[in-house]
């Protein structure tokens, strides 16, 4: 497919072939170094047979493939802190010829751009049109395909989770035999139970995860790397049912990687992040870009004693010292997620924190509500998304407004975040509470990201980047730009688009709902100042609206730019993001304020209260999933309200 691609083109490649085979949680076990501005380590997959390819469950029925048609009914558990105590590589450098694998170590044959191959692989595949024509053209060998751009890969290798002590629960058979076939199988069949354990066993299932990404290899996967791809097969394997189910890939960034940005703090200290990249994650890691691949992750990060490592993740992590100057980071998500909200900021930050909080606040009290809204969330309904610890089955998390949250920033803007910022947060988190209810995610991190993040926030799960600038808006700018960003932990994380072209979904939602929060945490405004502050906004956004229509290409002002085609993918899973390359497209404000004066105006038109009562049912039914414009344009069978 890659050769297919034409370079002049802006649309995002999305490669990976997750009809195929579907990858369902990664385990990273990192080093971060300053010095040579390079983040080097390893990534463990687990996958599932994809959608065009049936397979079984432990009690012998086929299982149903799509992610967004299973259902689940959680009982309720707290996260709890498990860190990896017996990573196989505790000094910062691994060292990739120490871990155990099959056949004779390869001579060096990386190329001028870091990239490596093996004997076989340089003597048996010319080119990515090749690979394709092998997987393409029947009885070859098949081609697992993956997300990569700016990464050097050193070694891929097929994992023996078979050998792990104790992983006997997870199989059919508890004598293991000897056949190479029957063994390949068993290693599927084992990672298929992990993957798909109940949501109670969250616990055990990262504890085995952790485990089988430490197991020896059982044999190097012949591999090359494209553009935009990194490619893997095994020697005749055709069928993704047959093809490892669990692999260890070896690789390291690339300085100029444009997935991370490697710069200075405002206080002048080094720090790396993730700034939101238009080609996300794949220049941070080998993955699968598409939405459809809800996978959920755990990662190890080493790096230098001095060093902060924030991470989307559900637990706060607390460092571990593996020895003098090195410190060790671990974070778990069991909410599947795309692998583009993946999220990391390294750096010399310090926490904000405020003495003589009002003890409601420190303690996160529950808070009662009206009685329609709690009429509404005691309600017992089954969630419609695939099994995982879901907070809207859990009645602690429902009565939840103020999640556990933290600030940090570099040194130097720390007296300006405990006067601005840290006193706004609980106010915002218990107004979008009381707007949308149950919080998706169970804590919150802020982060004052250094000076060259070229947007005013970001969010992700369990954490928000935010702009310096924001802080100098006074409470005003400050409020209004967090109350937009805890938006999307509804709209845009809970709910995302299932085409990315659709970003109205998350972000014409989140500018909507950005007035409704900071109206409701500016206590002490009448309601006719809250009033008078909305339609002045709407006003000003209307001029920017029409300015960026009268001043844009029309083609980048459409909604669904890929029309009747929306959520299509190849046989493979492959897929474009329209225009996803367009340098313009970073700076238009079109899909949000689109999206945002056609929820206003429905708004408007059915009355706020109960359109906001619609949008909880929304969010109730469709938190874990992924959408598209479809479902909301067809709502009236979802929210009668809007009939």
């Amino acid at each position: 497919m890659e050769s297919q691609l034409d370079p002049m083109k802006d649309d995002l490649p999305l490669m990976a072939n997750t009809n195929y085979m579907l990858v369902r949680h990664y385990v990273l076990d990192l080093d971060v170094d300053f010095k040579s501005k390079v983040i080097e380590g390893i990534i463990v997959l687990f996958f599932e047979t994809g959608s065009q390819y049936p397979k079984t469950s432990s009690s012998g029925k086929e299982c149903c493939q799509s992610q967004s048609d299973k259902t689940c009914k959680v009982k309720a558990c707290e996260p709890c802190y498990m860190p990896m105590t017996t990573v196989s590589a505790c000094s910062p450098k691994p060292k990739y010829n120490d871990f155990a694998v099959c056949g004779k170590g390869e001579e060096d044959t990386s190329d001028k751009n870091g990239n490596h191959s093996n004997e076989a692989q340089a003597s048996g595949i010319s080119s990515s049109k090749d690979i394709c024509e092998i997987q393409n053209h029947g009885n070859k060998d098949f081609l697992l395909v993956l997300d990569c751009c700016d990464l050097s890969v050193l070694k891929v290798e097929e994992v023996d989770v078979a050998a792990v002590s104790g992983i006997e629960k997870f199989t059919r058979s508890a004598k293991l035999t000897d056949v190479s076939k029957e063994l390949e199988n068993l290693r599927n069949q084992i990672v298929h139970e992990l993957v798909t354990l109940p949501a109670d066993r969250w616990m055990e299932q990262l504890y085995y995860f952790t485990r089988c990404s430490q197991a020896p290899g059982c044999g190097e996967l012949l591999f090359t790397t494209g553009t935009w791809s990194l490619e893997i097969r095994k020697a005749g394997v055709q069928a993704p049912t047959d093809f490892p189910h669990a692999i260890r890939i070896w690789y390291k960034t690339k300085p100029e990687g444009r997935s991370i940005t490697w710069t200075t703090d405002q206080s002048g200290r080094p720090c790396v992040y993730t700034m939101g990249s238009p080609i996300n994650n794949r220049a941070l890691f080998p993955c699968q870009e598409p939405p459809v691949a809800l996978s959920t992750w755990q990662a190890s990060i080493r790096t230098a004693a001095d060093f902060v490592v924030l991470m989307s993740g559900e637990n706060s992590a607390e460092p571990v010292q593996l020895q003098e100057g090195i410190l060790s980071w671990y974070y778990y998500v069991t909410m599947p997620m795309p692998a583009s909200t993946f999220t990391i900021a390294v750096g010399c930050w310090q926490e904000v924190k405020q003495q003589g909080f009002p003890a409601a606040i420190q303690t996160n009290t529950k808070f009662s509500l009206p009685s329609s809204q709690a009429d509404f969330r005691w309600h017992e309904e089954i969630c419609g998304h695939v099994e995982y610890p879901c907070r809207f089955q859990d009645p602690a998390a429902r009565l939840q407004a103020v999640i556990p949250y933290r600030v940090f920033t570099p040194r130097c803007l720390m007296e300006c975040c405990e006067e601005h910022l840290l006193q706004l947060i609980p106010q915002c988190l218990s107004a979008a509470y009381t707007t949308l209810g149950t919080h998706p995610f169970s804590r919150l991190d802020v982060l004052i990201v250094p000076s060259n993040f070229s947007s005013l926030g970001m969010a992700s799960p369990h954490i928000i980047f935010l702009s310096q600038s924001v802080l100098s808006g006074g409470s005003q700018l400050c409020g209004t730009r967090l109350c937009h960003e805890i938006a999307h932990a509804w709209f845009g994380l809970a709910i995302g688009a299932r085409d990315w072209t659709e970003e109205w979904l998350s972000e014409g939602f989140a500018t909507f709902l950005e007035d409704i929060f900071w109206a409701r945490a500016q206590q002490q405004l009448s309601h006719d100042e809250v009033k008078g502050q909305q339609e002045l906004k709407a006003l000003l956004r209307w001029h920017r609206l029409r300015d960026e229509v009268q001043n844009s290409e029309e083609e980048l002002q459409v909604l669904r730019p890929k029309k009747e085609s929306t959520g299509e993918t190849s046989e493979s899973g492959a897929s474009i993001v329209k225009h996803g390359l367009k340098a313009e497209k970073v700076f238009m404000q079109v899909h949000y304020l689109k999206g945002y004066f056609l929820l206003r105006s429905l708004a408007r038109t059915i009355g706020e209260a109960s359109y906001l009562s619609s949008l909880r049912k929304f969010v109730h039914k469709f938190h874990g999933q992924l959408v598209l414009s479809q479902i909301w344009i067809n709502c009236r069978k979802h929210l009668p309200e809007l009939a």
